[in-house]
């Protein structure tokens, strides 16, 4: 597929559609989740102000309360488990006797989603709750116009599973054909959208220029001479594509028969990301016909009588 803006695409185009919003931003009890690191929590015990405050998680995946001997184990907890920790060791220690603790979170700092690549803005987000890549994708306020078939997501690793990569073809996440597509988000996801390929034209055409290619398959030598604009006068019957073989890296030539595709005697061919189509100029036909054009010239003159002769 060359490059083509989908309609309704995701915000950031005219016309496009909105998709649901992330979860609020910063501040209130935000919704439940195992607690990270650097995760700013909100700790009140009843009746006991001087003990109530606001504290981050240390690097460690630790809290430092006052009056407490010991850190608090915070990382990987549930907010409502963390309350039963600090009202244990609060009297363990003698502190208060039943102590009411509650904990809210009031920033997550440990759950870093990354949109980088071809986006209208890469952003980096805090997910608050479950997150869908459809909403990631909004957040970056869309595809950019160069943007590939395929959208990269690198999954951490979690809940016993090695860290994974997916990766999910674009049309079919935005029309929707497969729901299991549009991926429920955790964070620590890093989520990369590849630029298209290029192709480039060369040659005896009316538009030389670089061409975006999404889906390798379905772009062809024709497609690629209508974005050209067409073929000057003087095109050779054959032209040459370029390629480099990805094992080698060694450039080969391929030659088209560009007549008898365009005859429709011979299939269209499809070319790859990083092809140079050339079509080369027909130089003895182009001095033939300048040749012919001098001579038809000079008839037109002599036969007019503006032909002067310099010798009596």
């Amino acid at each position: 597929m060359i490059t083509i803006l989908m309609a309704g695409l995701l915000v950031g185009s005219a016309g496009a559609q909105t998709l649901p919003a992330v979860s609020p931003e910063f501040g209130g009890n935000l919704p439940a989740q195992p607690i990270g690191v650097d995760d700013l929590l909100s700790v009140s015990i009843y009746d006991a102000p001087e003990l109530s405050r606001t504290v981050r998680v240390s690097t460690e995946g630790t809290l430092r309360l006052p009056m407490l001997k010991h850190r608090i184990k915070a990382v990987g907890v549930m907010p409502v488990d963390l309350e039963r920790e600090i009202a244990a060791a609060l009297e363990a220690e003698d502190i208060l006797v039943s102590p009411v603790v509650t904990v809210t979170v009031a920033e997550y700092h440990s759950r870093p989603i990354n949109v980088a690549g071809a986006v209208r803005k890469p952003v980096t987000f805090q997910a608050y709750g479950t997150v869908t890549l459809l909403e990631a994708l909004n957040r970056a306020e869309g595809l950019g116009n160069e943007a590939g078939s395929e959208i990269v997501v690198t999954i951490p690793a979690r809940d016993g599973q090695a860290a994974m990569m997916r990766k999910i073809p674009v049309k079919e996440l935005i029309e929707g054909s497969d729901p299991a597509l549009n991926l429920r988000l955790r964070g620590g996801e890093e989520i990369r959208v590849p630029d298209a390929g290029r192709v480039y034209v060369v040659g005896n055409v009316k538009k030389p220029g670089v061409f975006a290619v999404r889906e390798s398959s379905e772009t062809t030598i024709l497609q690629l001479l209508a974005l050209a604009e067409g073929l000057l006068p003087y095109a050779t019957k054959q032209a040459y594509i370029y390629r480099k073989d990805p094992a080698t890296l060694v450039k080969k030539e391929i030659v088209v028969d560009l007549r008898q595709i365009i005859d429709r005697k011979q299939p269209d061919i499809a070319v790859q990301p990083s092809d140079i189509l050339y079509i080369p100029d027909n130089r003895s036909r182009r001095a033939s016909m300048q040749a012919l054009e001098r001579i038809v010239g000079f008839g037109a003159s002599t036969a007019s009588g503006l032909l002067i002769w310099g010798a009596r």
